[in-house]
């Protein structure tokens, strides 16, 4: 090989960096840039392979490693130099791409499917991960040495203030009680209360009041509580730190740390403010809770390059709320309070706006349109009642009767109590409910984002797979399985050994507690293996206590494994662990069969397809290996001739149930999308075993260049993707709102500080109670207390069912408050005097919408109510087809009661006692009625029976016991103005309720028929549309206009044909 022709400059930080040169003509390379890209892997291999002298090239973006076999006569520094110069010439034609496009005007894809990096948030102008720690220090006074003065430290403190964040204030008991009085329907009752004091009925309005004060009193009650019980999970430990001050080292709280202040980091230290890293140790940080990412990520103060890398890959800085892991470091504080990163998301969840729900919208519309339907016939019925001479204020008594009669006052009450028993229920479950309309919004939930790292994950990592004496072994729950069969793990001498590396080459600390369980502080990735070798039945402590530890060889720069040496009776024990790649390299031998063998390529070659293959489902795969030497030997240097052992596979394993929970919302309709701050391999392994995209083509989508998409092209984007890696906390609120965009209900599922813009932006937002932070359960509408994310299945449930009976109850009560109007309407209309006096219209309101609609709200569920797709969020809550049903019925309650007051009138004339039969067929008949709205589907005669309702049972109890009430308690039958009955009377009134039940009974089989036909007809026009999507293909999953057009011309035709057939 030409040595001058590879020549290249020497760095400080090389590009090419050697690994592994032992075995002569085989060197293995580490190559800066070639982890994770494929396109400098396939450049590397066909330029370098061609060189004369090279007869094997191997690049492997999953390590961003290099494999060269090569000629005696080639020397590894050669080859060093000549990848170098490859790598350069690779950058340099990229970037002469890069210009030529920006100069042509050709503009790169928009969308990248598994695209390796992120971009971070805007920068400030001179980020601090890009400047030298030394200069960082000058410029904010301070020495590393010394510290701030404790004077200079007072000043800062005055000038940048406390290291707090400000906290999210709970809401007022004022704000939530007013937040009942703020609906159109409430101040249109108020109204008429205060028109009824000023007319002088007293006693109307404080009936009318009443109603109003019991519906904020209940919600009051029930959201009070639950804003208690959230603000009582906050934190009650307040932080603290060391730092070097006046040149010595302090422990101060956490909120005096300012600006130039130096951090000592040290395992299980609470990382108290952003800090840019001046010595560092083997220092690794859990930055799960910021970034997403669930590994710790290892940090070194060497000053980055690229402006715009992301908060994970900011290697050099530590961040306020994280946590340091193993190792140690100094880091001088460049940020505190809300000028940090953590304060940066705060202020986001600040500026982010709370939606309201669907339900919340549709009945302030609902209930606008009913003040304007009644104003309209309160206005009707005062002037056809002046001309035809009934005197002004009596009518105006009636007017105001009628319109508190038109507004279906019970509805605010019937919900509230609904949600709020909903909550009650849902605690249950340790399900919290911030917000009563949360629950309903459960029910409507079309799209659930789930963050990876603490919600489907446990964020703890754990040995799942080990590849030992040529086999896979799985681990589960503790035990060790080789397929279906669980296995004693010292019946095999490698894996024996295995579980001895795993204890002594780890700096985990193992204690035993007072009940003689093992308290295990250290790395995730530590305590994972010795959890391991704990499980297996080993006696960590004692372990230890018999293999001493002499010498312990860290990770570094030149190699990526750890070495410790240890004092056996008469020998030396030498552990090792690390990069698999590497470790393979330092071994020699193997056990078979219990005897000493060589470690030929051929197995090595083996062993290494298993890394890929482990390390292609996700998992952090490491290798352990041993050796044995005599007490002289001198083991000054880095370890060779090792004996191999086996591989471990380690990952944040996946909540139990999830995987089956997945399913659950599949079942229901509910589309699942996972957002992680993870790599793409890593989340695409993830989302690929929950089976987030029901069988078909997981679509992955890595976060680069997301906040630069066309918001359009983001809403079908969003609308494809099952899972979004490498995310930020900006991101996560932009894939919430492109949903949101698109139509979608969205569900958002969280635990930590970069969660919670997002959360706090979803329709409904969940936090976990256990591991979530302060910030996320601070503006989540629902916090589920043990992080158990299946009781999520049963919030939906419950969430649904509620909406169903709300419905239920809402067709009642406008049904009911329908057929006053026209009692009203037809008989002043017709000279046929008042059926219904003020006072008789508001006890009817009173005793038939409340408590029956409250039994109505309590139905229980409907067997198919995770089986059905959730609603479109712009669906209302009665449909049009449901105003014909109940326009319908209200014309048969009103004719039936019409009927037996034209019968009072003609039997004693017009006058309190035909309005006494009015008045008590009436309220007869909306009673039986509450049985029709049971169901839609199923009449009482039906043979498949509706379960019982014991509540409804109860209220119409109540309720008939309350209207005999009237005519025992002489002072109600005063203020009603009854007159008696006999005989005759009653049976007109049981025959005036019993035949409108009977005839709203007997439609239903032609409604439901109907139903059916259209629920038929829409299924196959969507049907029509799906179809059309796979044979166009068109971008982003949606049909062409002519393929629509085309699906709706075939579903009119369908629909054509039918009423043909139906007419033939």
């Amino acid at each position: 090989m030409n040595n001058r022709a590879c020549a290249s400059p020497v760095t400080k930080h090389p590009m090419v960096l050697a690994l592994h040169t032992a075995v002569q003509g085989r060197a293995r390379f580490k190559v800066r840039g070639l982890y994770r890209s494929d396109e400098l892997k396939k450049y590397l291999e066909s330029r370098l392979s061609s060189k004369k002298g090279i007869n094997f090239v191997s690049a492997r973006p999953a390590t961003g490693h290099i494999i060269v076999r090569f000629d005696p006569e080639c020397s590894y520094k050669a080859i060093a130099q000549a990848i170098e110069k490859l790598v350069l010439d690779y950058r340099n034609q990229k970037a002469e791409v890069g210009n030529r496009n920006s100069e042509f005007g050709i503009r790169k894809p928009e969308v990248n499917i598994l695209l390796p990096v992120s971009p971070s948030p805007r920068l400030p102008a001179e980020p601090w991960h890009l400047k030298d720690a030394g200069a960082i220090v000058a410029e904010l006074e301070t020495s590393a040495e010394v510290g701030l003065a404790s004077r200079a430290a007072r000043e800062k403190l005055q000038r940048y203030g406390a290291n707090v964040l400000s906290e999210t204030p709970p809401r007022s008991g004022l704000s939530i009680l007013l937040d009942y009085f703020k609906s159109v329907p409430v101040a249109l009752l108020a109204a008429a209360a205060g028109l009824s004091l000023v007319t002088g009925g007293v006693a109307d309005a404080v009936v009318i009041m009443g109603v109003v004060a019991l519906n904020a009193a209940l919600g009051y009650a029930t959201e009070s509580q639950s804003e208690r019980i959230i603000h009582s999970l906050k934190h009650l430990v307040k932080p603290s730190a060391f730092v070097i001050r006046d040149g010595n080292l302090v422990e101060i709280s956490a909120q005096e740390i300012v600006p130039g202040d130096i951090l000592v980091l040290k395992p299980g230290s609470y990382v108290p403010a952003d800090a840019r890293l001046i010595e560092a140790d083997r220092l690794s940080v859990d930055e799960s809770a910021l970034t997403g990412e669930s590994i710790p990520v290892t940090k070194t103060p060497e000053t980055l390059a690229r402006p715009d890398a992301p908060l994970a890959e900011r290697t050099n800085m530590v961040y306020m709320g994280t946590i340091v892991t193993g190792g140690q470091g100094l880091a001088v504080v460049v940020a505190t309070g809300q000028n940090t990163e953590m304060g940066t998301i705060q202020t986001l969840v600040g500026e982010t706006i709370v939606p309201q729900t669907p339900m919340e919208k549709q009945l302030d519309r609902a209930g606008s349109q009913l003040v304007l339907a009644s104003s309209a016939v309160c206005g009707i019925v005062f002037g056809i009642g002046l001309l035809r001479g009934y005197g002004t204020l009596q009518m105006l008594k009636t007017s105001i009767s009628l319109a508190v009669a038109a507004v279906p006052e019970g509805l605010p009450t019937v919900a509230t109590t609904t949600l709020a028993l909903g909550i009650n229920n849902m605690r249950k479950h340790h399900v919290l409910i911030r917000r009563l309309d949360a629950v309903e919004a459960l029910g409507s939930i079309q799209t659930i984002c789930l963050d990876k790292t603490g919600t489907i994950t446990t964020n703890q990592m754990s040995v799942v797979e080990l590849y030992v004496d040529g086999q896979s072994i799985q681990r589960s729950d503790g035990k060790f399985l080789v397929g279906e069969e669980e296995i004693d793990p010292y019946t095999s001498d490698n894996l024996t050994k295995l579980m001895l590396v795993s204890v002594l080459c780890n700096d985990s600390e193992a204690n035993s507690d007072e009940n003689g369980f093992y308290v295990l502080n250290g790395s995730s990735t530590e305590n994972a293996l010795l959890q391991m070798a704990i499980d297996a039945g080993t006696n960590a402590i004692s372990l230890r206590e018999k293999y001493p530890r002499l010498e312990t060889s860290h990770r570094s720069e030149n190699h990526n494994f750890m070495t410790t040496v240890h004092l056996n009776e008469h020998h030396k024990f030498i552990a090792v662990k690390g990069n698999p790649t590497e470790v393979i390299d330092l071994c020699s031998w193997q056990i078979k069969n219990g005897k000493k063998v060589p470690l030929s390529e051929a197995d090595k070659l083996s062993i290494e397809a298993e890394n890929e293959r482990m390390a292609g489902k996700a998992l952090r795969v490491l290798a352990a290996a041993y050796m044995e030497t005599d007490l002289e030997d001198n083991n000054g240097n880095l370890p060779e001739d090792l004996i191999w052992l086996g591989l471990i596979g380690m990952a944040d394993p996946i909540r139990h149930g999830v995987k089956d929970l997945m399913g659950n919302f599949h079942q229901a309709g509910i589309d699942t999308i996972m957002i992680t701050g993870d790599q793409s391999p890593t989340a695409y392994a993830i989302g690929k075993e929950l089976n987030l995209s029901r069988g078909e083509q997981l679509q992955i989508l890595d976060s680069t260049h997301l906040i630069e998409i066309d918001p359009e092209v983001t809403k079908g984007l969003c609308q494809r993707v099952h899972v979004f890696a490498r995310i930020s906390p900006s991101h996560k609120l932009q894939v919430v709102q492109a949903l949101q965009q698109a139509g979608r209900v969205v569900a958002m599922t969280g635990d930590g500080i970069n969660d919670a813009p997002a959360l706090k932006a979803a329709e409904v937002g969940i936090a976990m109670g256990h591991t979530g932070t302060d910030v996320a359960r601070e503006v989540a509408d629902v916090v589920i207390e043990d992080d158990n994310l299946e009781t999520m299945i049963i919030a939906v449930s419950q969430g649904r069912t509620i909406y169903n009976n709300i419905r239920k109850s809402v067709h009642f009560l406008l049904s009911t408050n329908t057929s006053e109007i026209l009692v009203m309407l037809f008989a002043t209309v017709g000279g046929l005097g008042q059926p219904l006096n003020a006072m008789q219209l508001l006890w009817l309101n009173l005793v038939t919408d409340i408590f029956p609609g409250l039994g109505l709200a309590l139905e229980q569920p409907e067997p198919d109510v995770l089986s059905q797709p959730p609603r479109p969020p712009e669906e209302p809550i009665l449909k049009q087809s449901d105003f014909k049903r109940i326009t319908a019925e209200s014309v048969t309650l009103s004719a039936s009661v019409l009927g037996s007051y034209i019968y009072g009138i003609l039997r004693y004339g017009i006058g309190s006692q035909a309005s006494t039969i009015a008045f008590m067929s009436m309220v007869a008949a909306q009673l039986m009625h509450a049985l029709s709205c049971r169901s839609e589907k199923h009449r009482v005669w039906s043979k498949t029976k509706l379960p019982p309702n014991r509540y409804l049972g109860a209220a119409l109890g109540g309720s008939f016991a309350l209207q005999s009430l009237c005519f025992i308690i002489p002072g109600l039958r005063s203020l009603l103005k009854l007159a008696p009955i006999n005989a005759l009377d009653g049976v007109v009134i049981g025959s005036s309720a019993f035949l409108p039940f009977v005839v709203n009974e007997t439609t239903k089989k032609e409604q439901q028929e109907n139903r059916a036909t259209l629920k038929q007809e829409s299924s196959e026009a969507r049907g029509d549309i799906v179809g059309s999507v796979g044979r166009t293909g068109s971008v982003g999953g949606l049909p062409d206009k002519e393929e629509t057009k085309k699906a709706k011309k075939t579903k009119k035709t369908k629909r054509q044909k039918k009423k043909k057939d139906k007419g033939d």
